[in-house]
């Protein structure tokens, strides 16, 4: 089930237009709130309190009698003016939570009160009946994407095993997969914007919340939390990371891993342009990566200048400050965007959610006087809506089925076996690698 305030707030955000708040680091102190604009917030109405109309605090008692209908929002106070917004409302929470209706008696409980909103007018069936199969397709797509999902996952095999039982099957590298960088870029980002797409926004809640937020000894879930969807993203950026590398340590000759490291950093500045963040920070952390960076003779036949363009863009001081420019200007072309291209913005996803998880931890959820936090949640709303934004845009590239069931599945190294393999290909330096190469070698090749 969503977070219950979670869900309130995006409620209100559609029954009355608030201004924005302000920039939120200014608003707190250590204890997670502000205490110049609680203690001005001398306009309450109900139980909630505002400032310069923005909502700031109230109970949640009060919040949830301020959605209640009444003559206000009803003067005539008919049954045909309250049912067309109840439908809005289911048809915005299946469209923006379909995966809480995964819950059989949350569908059994949709399908009862569709049924009354239904049995009223004909206009109100045929909404009611749309909008009932399309949540029913969307739960559909998810199943069977996560049968996708598993079965690649039990399909996955260290690339050392295949390579000691079936050597002939390895004989194709990424470059004879795909010769074009920039056909790779645009693949890359099929796949991200795909599983960009199953991701809930439920799932950040359920990632973070093990309690109810607002009653900290109740507990908020009684099954295994859902972010399956997450939690499979997080794995593919690994997972990219640990194919740039493997494709990088594998070949025998110094000449062609100093190719096949130009052609990732070629990938990578497109993945740039493009505005895929994600694939563009797992390049480069494969390429960062140890079993990589130690093969000094190697980066010698590389023309470096691009690459350490690309990490200073990454560059991970003053809080990722140069990614988090280049996001906001992507963010920016998106907005104002002539095409499909243009519309593209795939954040770097593993800062997303420490962004999303230091602001849940780091901000109380309730202030002294025992109110809702608005502030806290509106800023989580507004990370989250940003996301739902990027993840809904339509991959303008055309697919390859060769090449994206090549980065699916084809096997990579363990990170031992890139140890392996970069020592192979250029011998340990000192003695704690001469240890650790004939330790790999005696039990991953069984060889003294």
């Amino acid at each position: 089930m969503l977070n219950k305030q979670w869900f309130l707030m995006w409620v209100i955000r559609r029954k009355e237009s608030m201004p924005q708040t302000p920039p939120f680091s200014a608003m707190f102190d250590s204890s997670g709130y502000n205490r110049n604009l609680y203690q001005s917030a001398e306009d309450s109405c109900g139980g909630l309190y505002y400032h310069d109309n923005n909502l700031l605090s109230g109970s949640l008692e009060a919040l949830i009698q301020h959605l209640v209908p009444n003559v206000d929002y009803y003067p005539d106070n008919q049954i045909r003016k309250i049912a067309p917004k109840i439908l809005q409302l289911l048809t915005e929470w299946t469209e923006t939570f379909p995966y809480d209706f995964r819950d059989e008696r949350m569908m059994r409980n949709l399908k009862d009160l569709a049924h009354r909103i239904a049995s009223g007018e004909e206009t109100y069936r045929k909404n009611v009946q749309q909008m009932i199969q399309c949540l029913i397709r969307k739960l559909a797509a998810l199943s069977q994407y996560e049968e996708v999902l598993a079965k690649i996952s039990s399909t996955s095999t260290d690339r050392l095993t295949l390579l000691k039982t079936k050597p002939q099957s390895i004989q194709r590298d990424i470059i004879t997969v795909c010769s074009d960088p920039y056909t790779l870029a645009q693949q890359l980002t099929h796949i991200e914007l795909e599983r960009l797409n199953y991701i809930g926004p439920e799932e950040f809640v359920q990632a973070f919340v093990q309690k109810d937020p607002l009653d900290n000894d109740k507990s908020c879930y009684s099954e295994r939390k859902k972010t399956r969807n997450l939690e499979a993203y997080v794995e593919w950026f690994n997972r990219l990371s640990y194919l740039v590398a493997t494709e990088i340590c594998m070949p025998v000759k110094k000449k062609h891993r100093a190719r096949m490291i130009e052609y990732f950093i070629d990938v990578a500045r497109e993945c740039f342009n493009i505005g895929n963040f994600n694939s563009l920070m797992a390049i480069i952390s494969g390429m960062n990566m140890s079993p990589v960076s130690r093969l000094k003779k190697t980066w010698a036949k590389v023309k470096t200048a691009k690459f350490d363009v690309l990490e200073h863009q990454m560059d991970p001081s003053s809080n990722f400050y140069n990614y988090r420019t280049a996001l906001r200007g992507a963010a920016q072309r998106s907005l104002t965007a002539h095409s499909s291209r243009e519309k593209i913005v795939i954040p770097f996803f593993s800062l997303l959610i420490k962004d999303i998880y230091f602001l849940n931890e780091g901000c109380a959820n309730r202030l002294p006087n025992g109110h809702v936090n608005f502030e806290k949640f509106w800023e989580l709303a507004k990370q989250v809506s940003e996301f739902m934004t990027w993840k809904q845009v339509e991959c303008p590239f055309e697919r390859d089925r060769k090449i994206l069931q090549y980065l699916l599945t084809v096997p990579v190294f363990s990170e031992d076996a890139l140890y392996l393999a970069s020592y192979e290909s250029e011998g340990p330096e000192n003695h704690i690698e001469k240890d650790r190469w004939k330790s790999l070698r005696s039990s991953l090749l069984g060889r003294v």
